[in-house]
């Protein structure tokens, strides 16, 4: 992976935020709103796929689409980069009781849905 002077700048300032208020501010400053969008649906997606849901599940419950849905996948599954992986370990440590409570919620509207 090449990285240049202005990625490594970025990815020192992201370093250097204390906290999801900073990093909302600086996110809202940095991206354009549909960007910021993007990057919440890929961070959604990778958790739900993370929790065993299928493509269609979360099409189905979130509207983001399964080419979508698929590129994250292939980036989680397939990618050396392992980004997604290496967050989403951190998260369920950190948060495990959060995180399992809010998937708990997620599979229990795939199963009311499916069940309609």
């Amino acid at each position: 992976m090449e990285t240049n002077y202005n990625s490594v700048s970025l990815y020192k300032a992201l370093l250097s935020l204390k906290n999801e208020i900073e990093a909302e501010r600086f996110l809202k400053d940095i991206c354009t709103p549909g960007e910021l969008r993007d990057l919440n649906e890929r961070w959604l997606v990778a958790q739900m796929l993370s929790d065993g849901a299928s493509y269609r599940q979360i099409n189905e419950l979130t509207g983001i689409s399964t080419t979508t849905v698929g590129r994250v996948a292939r980036f989680l599954h397939e990618e050396d980069y392992q980004g997604y992986k290496l967050i989403l370990e951190r998260v369920k440590k950190k948060e495990s009781k959060k995180f399992a409570n809010r998937f708990k919620k997620i599979k229990q509207l795939i199963r009311l849905k499916r069940n309609a």
